[in-house]
């Protein structure tokens, strides 16, 4: 929308496909910037509706008939939200200039070492002409929060009209990605869970992610990935299209939300190092690159290369950890997520999951298998959709509808697709296992058997909560919420208010529990431990060559950290209160990391 510099230094990261699925509308008129899921069309189109009814804007159906239904509701709720985001900002605007209450409210969300805060408040000091100074201030310096949205690029799932398949660019994700390119906005697409060469590709295809003739985008390219190397092979790639990356959006491979995708043992720390060290790098690479690329094609070449930022996310929890990563690592954004499905004001929550996350203790937050993409899944027990899928399962009625099938990757059975979670898929997979039923054990049995049902319908159990939180009816099978907070969470235990929630961001209070956390760092670690010795055990029965290499080559890199962390900690004051503990902790977990047996190859 703007290029004016951010109010705030925390996004609100994409969370499920329903609880950031309209923050916009809830915190941009504050300045605050999140992220939106735009792959469920359908959650999409039901959001529309409702928004546009809320707010008297004119609807217009757009259905499952139309040619292009997918990518059109996707550009109409976009739309719909730009629009009540720039009236809501008016008007907030407004009210800031005509109470000093509202004003002073405000200036408590600022950052502190914000320059507008500080210029707001001594035009209060001063005692200026009040309404029309105030009122020039503001539309000189404030802007709303980012609109942008997140396309998890492996959910791109071919479509078909009867047994025809549709063209490449009708996939999912690609639809998604026309929506958003066709839209009113001038925000960020963030790219996650790795890459996808076809839909990188299919970004050439719309000059709104090319610079203009003032070397700006009207629409950006945000990649989440999780460490350097990923950054410059996907940087590069889409740079030999004439395409720049604007962010990379560095998360935490275990200590977040959603899907978890571990690294090879290296800590975040670390990796923030490393990107601080190579930025310059990354963005010559990229520029020379795309030059060559633009040049090709006749586009506008900016002589200098475009702004690259770098923000960081998972498992942030307090104001020194948030001005740590920003000071030390010098990013430029530090993403809160799981925190905030406990503020009504900015997520998307039923008020039974939020009751859940409430009272949900450490042991409650678990890494699961229950992905249909078979990749581990953060997981909160108590959840409806595990009672849902539990019942089915015991009365020999495993696996889900399946009616949205955006997870139907699995093309063992055929073309379509099926969804480990479905029905369908999972009768299939339970009548050749008990095929050969009479030549397992009961344990191996059990085991096989589970992991075929423990499968939950994401689709549907991600979205559930927008329409329960809203009164929207829920048809069909009865999935239940699904919810995928990290495990940070654990420590936050009420209902928040947003502006609690942004004073414990910014350091001028505290929402945390009684429960003692420990730092970031050491969290982190703990959860990477946890991982190594789970994936010892999984392998110690038929271990290989590339495992036992794996292994260790894990174990050195978690070691590699917990000194990066000893040095740096030596040689700095941060976190001075809890420095002795954090440094202890590293020690016990280093002695464990060395005493870690790692199986070796049987010799014959």
């Amino acid at each position: 929308m703007t290029t004016k510099k951010p109010l705030h230094t925390f996004h609100i990261p994409v969370m499920g496909l329903a609880y950031t699925i309209d923050s916009p509308i809830r915190v941009a008129q504050y300045g605050i910037s999140s992220v939106v899921s735009i792959i469920d069309d359908d959650l999409i189109e039901k959001m529309n509706a409702f928004y546009s009814e809320k707010f008297k804007i004119p609807y217009q159906e757009i259905t499952e008939k139309i040619h292009d239904y997918r990518a059109e509701r996707v550009t109409s709720y976009l739309n719909l939200m730009d629009t009540i985001v720039k009236d809501k900002f008016e008007k907030f605007k407004l009210e800031l200039a005509e109470s000093k209450q509202a004003l002073e409210n405000y200036i408590a969300m600022l950052p502190n070492k914000s320059e507008i805060k500080k210029g707001l408040q001594n035009l209060i000091d001063d005692g200026i002409a009040f309404k029309d100074t105030i009122k020039n201030y503001l539309e000189e310096n404030l802007s709303p929060g980012e609109i942008d949205v997140n396309i998890m690029t492996k959910v791109d799932k071919d479509n078909f009209i009867k047994d025809e398949q549709l063209p490449v660019e009708f996939n999912d994700a690609h639809a998604s990605l026309r929506g958003f390119a066709n839209s009113n906005l001038s925000s960020s697409v963030v790219l996650s869970a790795g890459m996808n060469p076809r839909l990188y590709a299919y970004f050439e295809n719309f000059p709104v992610f090319y610079p203009d003739t003032n070397n700006k985008l009207q629409k950006k390219i945000i990649l989440k990935v999780s460490d350097f190397r990923s950054a410059m092979i996907q940087g590069n790639f889409l740079a030999k299209k004439g395409l720049w990356v604007s962010e990379y959006r560095i998360e935490s491979g275990l200590n977040c939300g959603g899907h978890a995708f571990a690294t090879d043992g290296y800590l975040l720390g670390p990796i923030l190092e490393e990107f601080k060290q190579k930025k310059d790098e990354l963005i010559q690479s990229a520029h020379e690159l795309m030059v060559k690329s633009l040049e090709i094609k006749g586009l506008h070449v900016p002589q200098a290369p475009l702004e690259l930022k770098i923000t960081v996310q998972g498992g942030v929890g307090t104001a020194e950890e948030h001005d740590f990563l920003l000071e030390k690592y010098q990013v430029d954004s530090v993403g809160w997520g799981s925190p905030f499905l406990l503020v009504p004001e900015a997520t998307s929550v039923d008020k039974a999951t939020r009751t859940l996350l409430e009272k949900a203790k450490e042991d409650d937050f678990y890494l699961s298998n229950i992905s249909p993409l078979g990749i581990r899944f953060n997981a909160v027990k108590g959840t409806t959709n595990e009672f849902f899928k539990q019942k089915r399962i015991q009365d020999d009625k495993a696996g889900s509808s399946c009616p949205k099938k955006f997870l139907a990757l699995s093309k063992e059975y055929g073309p379509k697709g099926m969804c480990p979670a479905s029905k369908s898929y999972q009768d299939l997979k339970l009548e050749e296992l008990n095929a050969i039923k009479d030549s397992m054990s009961k344990v191996a049995f059990d085991k096989k058997k589970n992991s075929i049902t423990e499968k939950s319908c994401l689709c549907v159990g991600l979205a559930n909560t927008a329409y329960l939180e809203n009164d929207i009816k829920i048809k069909g099978q009865s999935q239940g919420v699904v919810i995928c907070p990290g495990p940070n969470l654990a420590y936050f235990d009420r209902e928040i208010s947003l502006l609690d929630m942004v004073k414990h961001i910014y350091g001028n209070a505290s929402v945390l529990g009684n429960k003692e956390r420990p730092n970031v760092i050491i969290n982190e670690l703990k959860m990477y431990m946890d991982y190594l010795k789970n994936e010892i055990n999984e392998f110690s029965e038929q271990i290989t060559a590339p495992q036992v290499k794996k292994l260790k080559a894990f174990r050195t890199n978690l070691n590699d950290g917990i000194e990066y962390y000893q040095s740096l900690l030596s040689s700095n004051d941060w976190f001075e209160k809890s420095k002795q503990t954090i440094e202890n902790q590293l020690d016990v977990y280093k002695n464990e990391l060395q005493e870690l047996f790692i199986p070796e190859l049987a010799t014959v």
